[in-house]
């Protein structure tokens, strides 16, 4: 079972819908028409940062998706490249705003997480509402641990437990902890003997800085792709039966200390 990987990084115009809508089709038009011409392997997912649409807004209020045009637009890229699409949005539900990471794939099918674990130093638990419930999303044969960006340093939230093949991180991690991204990626993967797709962008906002430093890292730590501070998508490949060949030498989880996550 193999699955084609891409993981998209750019820049953001910060807090400016329409211009990174504009943009980001441009985008998958052009891997479309690549794909269509055999320049690019063909994808089954592609994955953007958090908030792909906005940047970091601290006043949700303003960019919260009231009308589902969020999830149209990720419809009409799902069916562009006939691949699931990811990326997080700032939602409104019953008066509190969520940090929310869709899956949606060509047929229109919504699957989503909210973020757990809310940036309360930044001030983000101020605004948001934190999500409770753990996502495992299964797409084309893959299994994807849903997290967003912040979830990365909690290791428990992550923790393997036989029930996923790989972990989507979207988020917007700034330049000066950049050191510390790329260390906490490779680690989740090790540890939990899993793929590692962690998206981030590059440019500015107003406060903060970002270094990008997307990557793909496969089941043993090694990095399969790394974007370091360019504008680019790079697409890698899932073979879950190389995992499973691996596993079965060195199946760290049988080893592993057994408690309850609650």
């Amino acid at each position: 079972m193999k699955q084609s990987v891409a993981i998209v990084q750019r820049d953001i115009a910060w807090s400016d819908w329409k211009a990174n809508t504009a943009s980001i089709m441009a985008l998958v038009s052009q891997l479309a028409s690549d794909i269509r011409e055999g320049r690019r392997p063909k994808v089954d997912i592609i994955i953007f940062s958090e908030m792909f649409l906005t940047g970091f807004v601290t006043d949700p209020e303003r960019i919260a998706d009231r009308n589902g045009r969020n999830i149209s637009f990720m419809i009409d890229i799902a069916r562009e490249l006939d691949a699931a699409v990811v990326g997080s949005v700032v939602v409104e539900r019953d008066k509190e705003y969520r940090n929310r990471m869709y899956l949606i794939t060509p047929d229109a099918e919504v699957m989503w997480y909210d973020k757990h674990h809310l940036f309360s130093i930044g001030g983000e638990a101020e605004k948001f509402t934190a999500g409770d419930q753990r996502t495992v999303v299964e797409w084309r044969g893959v299994r994807y641990l849903m997290e967003v960006c912040y979830d990365l340093r909690f290791p428990v939230w992550s923790r393997q437990r036989g029930d996923y093949d790989a972990i989507i991180y979207s988020a917007l991690w700034p330049k000066a902890r950049r050191e510390v991204w790329r260390t906490l990626l490779r680690a989740r993967a090790m540890e939990n003997q899993a793929y590692v797709f962690g998206v981030n962008r590059i440019g500015a906002e107003p406060t903060l800085e970002y270094a990008g430093d997307s990557m793909a890292v496969d089941y043993r730590g090694d990095i399969m792709a790394d974007c370091a501070g360019e504008a680019t998508i790079a697409i890698v490949e899932i073979d879950l039966e190389k995992r499973t060949a691996f596993m079965e030498r060195f199946d760290v989880a049988r080893d592993a200390d057994k408690f309850i996550i609650t």
